[in-house]
């Protein structure tokens, strides 16, 4: 520990998920020294558990590297405090992630006169961003088949169609639908078991963990620090000048040539925040926050496929936008409607439902989940992403008194709701053949995927970071999670922020050749 703290490293990486771990990897395959600082444990390489809310005590949450606080999320006024789904451990939250590595479409980055952008376009385009997110496919082994609609993408074809899927896929081509194989960072290893949703023992499942940090520390040129908690960034005449962490019970100091903060969209701002509101210039830090609105339903395949296993790698996009009106993709979510998920589904709910504060109401959860496990047995579990917007006022939130508390602030715009409205009948009328029924009736949140609270832009008036994802007013920090993201998109953020991290990890290795002053 002593040659670490006392070690000038050319980049200390807070955070090792998508991004982080990507960025790290970057970093020490082009030569440069790379300390890794994670919260959560390394853990075991042959756990396999899943990611549950129904673990309350934070010691144990982190262990299995699950966050360990509790979200007080006050949404639309109603205030509510449950565990997210969100990782603290190497990996962070995409070792229980489903592996679904989608790319977004041109006009969720470019203003475009057909679909105008929410924010007048991202600072870095489409056409910019391309060759990172063909790199990202290839270094987190994306398969799966071109969207007919879309972009067209080289990539290994994945795991063999099954028959059920093969039966959904040629419904939804005669309703008029374009279905694809969708892309999923899966190696497809003999005897892969698909850990869509819980930790992969092997390497099969690609993320932070196995195709960003394990590589990094492969080079000999980056080490870990896991269980290592950052309590401040320091600062002086623009410029981070250490770290101070909590670590095996004692404080330490960090230093480095450059920072690179990857803790996720809300625990980024939250340190940004308690380390006497760095970098918030324009107000910023914090706010825009984002998520996207899940619309979970069901598809029945009919009394042939009875006893088939769930659909995995299943999406179309025609329902992605309307015109100037933005949706997002449908995909297979890659489970089984089984009694312990129903159960876990619908006390997440009741947890942040009104009713919350009826203890015993909750235990009808049970029979609820058992009465759906026999109508929904052999469903296929699909999910319709819907984009959401920036706002100012949706943000996250810190208290001086309890610099521990997670908490965000969050209203359901009248715009985002009337969409949602309409999404909804579209994906019943696409694919009433085969008889979909939603799972929820209000907005369902999807807490896993935080964004937008450090948004980069040209404009240090209104945005955090510049385009290069540097902090406008600090010279040697950069940010790489999710809160870079200005807007939501219609797809899963995860190849984003990866194709993202290995753009800025270019920037960032040129400028320390450059400038032997950082």
């Amino acid at each position: 520990m002593t040659s670490i703290s006392d070690k000038d490293w050319d980049v200390i990486v807070i955070g090792t998920g998508m991004g982080g771990g990507t960025i790290g990897r970057r970093l020490a395959e082009l030569g440069k020294s790379v300390l890794f600082l994670e919260r959560g444990p390394n853990g075991i390489r042959a756990e396999e558990h899943e990611l549950r809310a129904d673990v309350h005590d934070k010691q144990a949450r982190l262990v299995r590297g699950f966050l360990p606080e509790p979200m007080h999320a006050t949404v639309d006024g109603v205030e509510t405090v449950f565990y997210a789904p969100l990782g603290c451990g190497v990996g962070g939250s995409s070792v229980f992630y489903a592996a679904t590595l989608e790319r977004p479409e041109p006009h969720d980055l470019d203003a475009c006169p057909e679909i105008p952008h929410p924010t007048g376009g991202w600072p870095v385009s489409y056409a910019e961003m391309r060759p990172y997110f063909e790199e990202a496919e290839r270094l987190f082994h994306v398969c799966g088949n071109a969207d007919p609609l879309g972009d067209p993408v080289d990539l290994p074809t994945g795991a063999q169609t099954t028959a059920v899927d093969a039966y959904l896929t040629e419904t939804m081509r005669k309703g008029g639908l374009h279905p694809y194989q969708g892309h999923l960072a899966l190696q497809h290893l003999d005897a892969c078991t698909y850990c869509l949703g819980s930790k992969c023992p092997r390497d099969c499942k690609m993320d932070g963990r196995s195709a960003g940090v394990e590589p990094a520390l492969a080079t000999g040129r980056a080490q870990l620090f896991d269980l290592c908690e950052v309590r401040s960034l320091n600062s002086e005449h623009g410029k981070i000048t250490s770290i101070d962490a909590y670590y095996q019970g004692h404080s330490i100091s960090l230093k480095a040539r450059a920072y690179v903060l990857s803790a996720g969209a809300l625990c980024s701002p939250r340190l940004l925040m308690a380390s006497g509101d760095l970098a918030n210039g324009s107000g910023q830090v914090g706010r825009n926050l984002m998520f996207h609105l899940s619309e979970i339903f069901a598809l029945w395949p009919g009394l042939k496929h009875k006893g088939s296993a769930p659909s995995k790698a299943l999406a179309f996009r025609d329902l992605y936008h309307d015109g100037a009106t933005r949706f997002g993709m449908v995909q297979a979510m890659g489970i089984q409607a089984r009694y312990g998920e129903i159960v876990h589904y619908l006390n997440m709910r009741f947890d942040r439902s009104r009713l919350r504060h009826i203890a015993p109401l909750r235990q009808l959860t049970r029979l609820v989940a058992a009465i759906a496990t026999q109508l929904l047995g052999e469903a296929k579990i699909f999910v319709g992403i819907l984009e959401d917007l920036p706002d100012s006022e949706n943000r996250v939130l810190y208290d001086q008194k309890q610099p521990e508390k997670l908490a965000i602030t969050y209203n359901i715009s009248r715009e985002l709701q009337s969409r949602r409205k309409v999404f909804r009948q579209k994906i019943k009328q696409s694919i009433n053949r085969l008889r979909p029924i939603f799972l929820g009736r209000g907005p369902d949140i999807n807490y896993g995927h935080p964004c937008g609270t450090l948004r980069f832009g040209n404009d240090p008036t209104s945005s955090v970071l510049n385009r290069d994802c540097r902090a406008h007013q600090l010279e040697n920090l950069w940010v790489v999670d999710a809160s870079f993201m200005p807007t939501s998109m219609g797809v899963n953020p995860s190849l984003t922020i990866a194709a993202n991290a290995l753009r800025v990890g270019d920037v960032l290795a040129e400028t320390l050749e450059q400038d032997s002053a950082l």
